[in-house]
């Protein structure tokens, strides 16, 4: 029996739950805000303003399952809102994400020692939210299984540096390098303690052959898509410019500058757009490519993916990704991906067949795509039918089942 522990629960980890459900190997899952269908906050999530609530919802089998404690969370969230920067200063705030985790990790850890008389024999936890949990749990004789959403941040450190020299004007963007030591170490501490890791793209993988010490075993198991239920109309590109899509946060780690870097030049043939917040509202070089594309600044999740299936290429030029839960989205809705070798898509795209895998770092490589496109216009359907097909192969449901059986085999 594993507990499972997530402070705020994205689509993967919701996958992740319903497999160990299905297969009846959850004994508890951990988390911050549980909403349940007639609830009164589920109820109030009907309400635009509070539409965060709703993300929260959780299946109602779920429930004899679920144990939450809210109040950081809630306060996050209050802050959030409210523009309290104070609060959620990063490592600092008394609601920031970091004490969120925190908070997370010592009430699991706490809840140890009763759950192991009831039979548990595992504790699934995150990256940063996973110390105390796996300290205790060392105590106790129960198996830590970590799980590292994004890459290793060492190397995160050592590949990034790299455009702080070739991009100077776009550094300002790469904002993720403010973690103090201490949280670093904690990083590296949770890796030593864990009996397997997963990750869910090789190149995630990857990274963590930059980790110092030993590690456990490291299994590689992709995301799944999400469900295919409607059918792109292809256009011809006759009379029309190639319409490509960008969507994520606007900063350098996204490679966002060699995204630009390969449309010029071909301003009479293609049409960028792009949707995604700033990094920072500064950055001048952003700004002014920003002047010269199709900028949106935010989306729902239903409107991205219509936005999607209006697109006839999506490019995601990220230089340093864990997964790209985006790539997903795209080849669901039947447009074909261009991204690079720094992301999942090694493990989901069959390059040259319904997607392209490019060398990270490169618009020449990006441009290439393009111009081969503008001269055989016709593969846009015949890629994007093919990624869209690949996309019913592996559902959700899918992932959910591959780490269920994976975590039984333990």
């Amino acid at each position: 029996m594993i507990l499972f522990s997530h402070p705020t629960l994205n689509a993967n980890a919701k996958a992740l739950i319903n497999g160990l459900f299905k297969n009846k190997i959850l004994y508890k899952l951990f988390t911050c805000i549980a909403i349940f269908e007639g609830q009164f906050l589920f109820k109030l999530g009907e309400n635009p303003k509070l539409k965060d609530l709703k993300r929260r919802s959780l299946d109602t089998s779920w429930k004899p399952f679920t144990v939450s404690k809210s109040f950081f969370e809630f306060g996050r969230l209050l802050a959030s809102k409210s523009k309290i920067n104070a609060l959620i200063k990063h490592e600092k705030g008394l609601f920031c994400i970091d004490k969120v985790y925190q908070k997370q990790d010592q009430w699991v850890a706490d809840s140890l020692a009763k759950s192991k008389k009831k039979g548990l024999k595992a504790v699934y936890a995150y990256e940063d939210g996973a110390l105390k949990t796996f300290i205790k749990a060392k105590q106790l004789g129960i198996t830590c299984i970590y799980d590292l959403p994004i890459g290793y941040w060492k190397s995160a450190r050592l590949l990034m540096e790299k455009e702080f020299e070739i991009n100077p004007e776009w550094s300002a963007t790469l904002t993720g390098f403010n973690d103090s030591q201490s949280k670093l170490d904690q990083k590296d501490k949770e890796l030593a303690l864990a009996d397997v890791i997963y990750v869910a793209s090789s190149f995630t993988k990857k990274t963590l052959e930059e980790y110092s010490g030993s590690l456990a075993e490291i299994k590689v198991i992709p995301y799944g898509f999400p469900e295919v239920n409607t059918k792109k109309e292809y256009k011809p590109l006759q009379g029309r410019k190639l319409k490509i899509l960008f969507v994520g946060g606007l900063s350098q780690r996204k490679g966002i500058s060699y995204l630009f870097d390969a449309v010029n030049g071909l301003e009479d043939h293609v049409e960028l757009t792009v949707v995604g917040h700033k990094a920072i509202p500064d950055c001048v070089a952003l700004n002014e490519a920003l002047e010269y594309h199709n900028w949106i600044p935010s989306l729902s999740h239903n409107q991205v993916l219509e936005c999607m299936r209006e697109h006839d290429i999506f490019v995601f030029p990220s230089l340093f990704e864990g997964f790209g839960l985006v790539i997903t989205e795209a080849m669901s809705q039947g447009v074909p991906v261009i991204t690079t070798d720094r992301t999942a898509g090694p493990d989901l795209i069959s390059h040259g067949a319904d997607g392209w895998i490019v060398p990270a770092a490169s618009s020449v490589a990006i441009k290439e795509v393009f111009l081969q496109i503008l001269e055989t216009p016709e593969i846009l359907e015949q890629f994007g039918l093919a990624a869209q097909q690949k996309s019913k192969t592996r559902p959700w449901s899918v992932y959910g089942q591959e780490m269920a059986d994976s975590l039984s085999s333990l």
